[in-house]
């Protein structure tokens, strides 16, 4: 029996479209956000990797030890802000996040118009 190239890219573009799910039917956790995008991400190495072996290049494979030491950083440095916010805040929730933020967004445009009301 053998596995033929689109069995790989099937298996790698479910992988990726899960991960696209994850990412855009998450609306609370943060942590859940992350891991799908990591999913995302080692979907697509996973295509250089089935790629550069089906063309006998090994281009594609020294690629992807640099992708994953990448998105090995990006993970540890995200975790670490979120272990931060998570001290400070008492929370990791997407909704404290995006109303932070919108609140700043209020106070500069109120400071930048002297005339305003509130």
């Amino acid at each position: 029996m053998t596995i033929v190239l689109s069995d790989f890219l099937s298996m790698t573009t479910f992988l990726f479209l899960t991960g696209m799910v994850g990412v855009i039917m998450n609306k609370k956790n943060i942590i859940i956000t992350l891991l799908s995008l990591e999913l995302m991400m080692c979907a697509v190495n996973l295509n250089f990797i089935i790629f550069s072996i089906y063309f006998d290049d090994i281009i594609g494979q020294i690629f992807v030890i640099f992708v994953l030491t990448i998105a090995a950083c990006e993970s540890s440095l995200g975790l670490a802000i979120l272990a931060i916010y998570n001290h400070t805040k008492k929370t990791i929730s997407f909704d404290i996040i995006k109303n932070q933020i919108f609140n700043i967004d209020a106070r500069k445009r109120r400071d930048l118009n002297p005339y305003s009301s509130a």
